[in-house]
């Protein structure tokens, strides 16, 4: 009886299969008491329920990195970051998932690359439109921006530089007009700035203008 009481604890105890006690991480790294994909314990996902920036993207076979496609701002000009990309720390954390930019109402909004409009209408009330950057993988990037006064339809094919639609007043960012720009590949939310390239990116260099005519110049510097 001692030597079959003594055997059974040892299999209790012993790795199952791959290696894995009854309290180590099963597939997908999940703990004997954690719930799995699925579940209705404190990790699932609650329809509706916008996903972190960590989260994986089932099926997707492009690589993680967001290539560097835009040929533009799409407010045409380098415009000031109102607020950056904030990832939550969870999924149901706070966060900003995209980017403002400060653009004033009426300004022509363009796709920073050529894809194709997935969604163009309202969305809560407000004007939003998302264009499918063409050869970014499975599933592709898909660009959001809001809130606009469309001129495209769904379905519709876009260059770069192509207008979306016209900024329209909103109180996104309090009291002062901006473009929500935002990036998704899937369910999982990217930063839209790394879509453009370095030049794109970096300030202005200055520019030294001419001098008026009948200036007086300093004769010398003190």
């Amino acid at each position: 009886m001692f030597a079959l009481a003594g055997a059974l604890l040892g299999a209790a105890a012993a790795p199952g299969p791959g290696g894995l006690g009854a309290g180590a991480p099963g597939p997908g790294g999940l703990g004997a008491g954690t719930p799995g994909p699925g579940a209705p314990g404190a990790g699932a996902h609650r329809p509706g329920a916008s996903p972190s920036a960590a989260e994986p993207v089932p099926g997707a076979t492009a690589p993680a990195e967001v290539p560097r496609i835009a040929r533009g701002w799409p407010t045409g000009v380098r415009p000031t970051v109102l607020r950056g990309w904030e990832p939550p720390a969870s999924v149901y954390g706070p966060g900003h998932r995209g980017v403002d930019l400060a653009a004033a109402v009426g300004t022509e909004v363009r796709s920073v690359a050529a894809g194709r409009v997935s969604f163009a209408g309202r969305v809560a009330g407000r004007g939003v439109v998302s264009v499918e950057l063409s050869g970014t993988g499975e599933p592709p990037l898909r660009t959001t921006f809001q809130s606009l006064d469309p001129v495209v339809r769904k379905g519709d094919a876009v260059s770069a530089g192509a207008a979306l639609g016209s900024l329209l007043a909103d109180a996104h960012c309090g009291p002062v007009a901006c473009l929500h720009w935002g990036l998704r590949r899937g369910a999982t939310y990217l930063d839209p700035l790394t879509l453009l390239p370095p030049w794109l990116l970096a300030p202005s260099p200055p520019r030294l203008l001419p001098v008026p005519p009948g200036l007086p110049l300093p004769q010398a510097w003190p």
